[in-house]
């Protein structure tokens, strides 16, 4: 196909979309553009979530690999495609399933609790999946002596233990965005901005989920700037949710947490960046790559996420 500008594509898009009753859905950490095409925007399991509540076809996830897995575990009848397939997750990919399943049976009596950022085999080996959002008040829910195996993210998982208090063992996973950020680059930044408030993912590392004046999911980060009355934020997670928070704020200044590789321009995720507009083009045109799971696994896939919603629903999140 030959080149074409964004406009063209967009255009092109819109008509795929309308044809083949498919629906876009996008992470915050996607591009810009790829956004504004976008018919739901949000984190991972409120996306999975959209994808099982429409009367779409097609469900397309310009997202990483997990999340389209997630989508299909929670509405396995409809067709759900990702435009890169190679598009995985470091956070993810840490947890080999083999040696998850080792970690298991070393560490007997455990609940498994794990982060949504997993892939599929995680999920079939877990009792109850959980998110940035919901994690502390899901750990909070099981019983009090009850003895917790957390995976794969290792802050996250820290964050929580800090947060709770309960006998937690945490698998040694992150996220490569989320480590790199720069303490001393923030604590300039923050000298340079002092009107500036420092918000922060749970997947950081220590030393800056400590200085944060703030803590929280990409959507808890989102509402936070729309609600708080600072002129100015210093952003320590992807810096795709800034495309949000200006088109929320546009009269606040938002800056990006460098890296501590100072050559860097911002910490991006490369495997979301692999989604581009012309990969969505063609993924619609083709209705490929489509993600194809066994229905066994599915099914086993489903409950721990399934027994999060009804933990999230009883405690009203």
């Amino acid at each position: 196909m030959r080149e074409k500008d964004n406009t063209e594509l967009v255009s092109n898009i819109m008509e795929l979309k309308k044809k083949k009753n498919a629906i876009i859905l996008a992470h915050f950490y996607q591009t810009g553009d790829i956004q504004d095409i976008a018919d739901f925007i949000g984190d991972s399991l409120a996306l999975s979530q959209k994808a099982a509540a429409n009367d779409a076809d097609i469900i397309l996830f310009a997202g990483v690999r997990f999340m389209a897995e997630t989508a299909k575990i929670l509405a396995p009848d409809k067709k759900v495609l990702i435009p890169d397939m190679n598009a995985g997750c470091s956070l993810a990919d840490s947890c080999d399933p083999v040696e998850f399943k080792k970690f298991i049976r070393d560490n007997p009596g455990r609940t498994v609790v794990t982060y949504v950022n997993t892939n599929i085999d995680i999920k079939v080996l877990s009792d109850i999946t959980c998110t940035s959002s919901n994690a502390v008040q899901i750990i909070e829910s099981l019983p009090e002596g009850e003895k917790v195996l957390f995976g794969p993210d290792r802050n996250l998982g820290n964050y929580i233990l800090n947060k709770t208090g309960r006998d937690m063992v945490i698998w040694n996973g992150a996220c490569h965005v989320h480590e790199e950020f720069s303490i001393e680059a923030i604590l300039k930044l923050r000298k340079e901005n002092p009107d500036a408030k420092v918000i922060v993912h749970p997947e950081c590392e220590l030393p800056v989920r400590m200085i944060a004046d703030i803590i929280g999911s990409t959507s808890a980060l989102l509402k936070f700037t729309s609600t708080d009355n600072s002129p100015a934020y210093i952003v320590a997670t992807e810096p795709g949710i800034i495309h949000q928070m200006i088109k929320k704020n546009p009269g606040k200044k938002f800056i990006p947490a460098p890296p501590k590789d100072s050559t860097c321009g911002c910490s991006e995720c490369n495997f979301m960046k692999m989604i581009t507009m012309e990969k969505i083009y063609r993924c619609l045109k083709d209705e490929e790559p489509e993600i194809r799971i066994n229905s066994r696994v599915l099914a086993k896939a489903r409950k721990p996420i399934i027994r999060m919603m009804e933990i999230s629903e009883k405690l009203g999140l």
